[in-house]
């Protein structure tokens, strides 16, 4: 295992398309539900303990060595909105693209063929964890991190957001995001047993919604 490693793919200049992503946050922008940092607190927390649990669990087991294929219905299960289904399979062919040219792996190459227009994004992130030789827990800390820093990064741009108010809100969560880890790399060690039942499958229907919203927008700033 390499700390390097984790670090390259976690970091947000990493070539996997998640720049073009607001996890959300655009449309709660509009709706008037993120109006400066401490709004975007109060739903990054939401989504975290929601999305990110379960993207967080997913990414884990397949780090641990889950079947993709079993994960990937089980993301599938676990998102009612055709938008945000879309928008993870994007996500996880951009980054089955980068993982492959800076990771080779086999494992990466079976999903390419088997998922020719993009597994989920956070099992093909947990496939590259591996790749790295990075274990569940660092897919899981990949995963929970971008569910809260796509969205602090897009209200950046969005409200023009001080930049150090939206760094401390991820700095002021970096202890619920430790948990939420812990949580979520147990269900997936557990998945892996047992089957993708054991994943968590806590919702936010108002993402959901939102997302549908989104998606028939003429003009937007972000593709989710």
């Amino acid at each position: 295992m390499t700390r390097a490693a984790l670090l390259v793919l976690a970091d947000g200049r990493f070539p996997a398309g998640g720049h073009a992503h607001s996890g959300g946050a655009e449309e709660a922008v509009k709706a008037g539900r993120i109006t400066g940092a401490a709004s975007l607190e109060d739903f990054c927390r939401g989504r975290l303990h929601t999305a990110g649990l379960v993207a967080a669990a997913l990414a884990a087991a397949a780090a641990a060595g889950g079947d993709p294929a079993e994960l990937d219905a089980a993301a599938d299960a676990r998102t009612p909105s055709p938008a945000l289904r879309t928008a993870a399979r994007k996500l996880g062919r951009q980054l089955t693209r980068a993982a492959r040219a800076v990771w080779p792996s086999d494992e990466l190459d079976a999903l390419a063929r088997a998922f020719p227009k993009g597994a989920h994004q956070p099992v093909v992130l947990g496939l590259a964890a591996r790749a790295a030789g990075l274990g569940p827990e660092d897919a899981a800390h990949c995963a929970a991190y971008e569910s809260v820093s796509g969205p602090a990064t897009a209200v950046v741009r969005l409200l023009s957001l001080d930049p150090f108010s939206a760094t401390a809100v991820l700095a002021r969560l970096a202890p619920e995001t430790d948990r939420v880890v812990d949580r979520a790399v147990a269900a997936g060690r557990a998945a892996v047993a047992a089957g993708a039942d054991a994943l968590p499958s806590a919702s936010a229907p108002l993402l959901e919604i939102g997302a549908e919203g989104h998606a028939g927008w003429p003009v937007r700033l972000f593709a989710s």
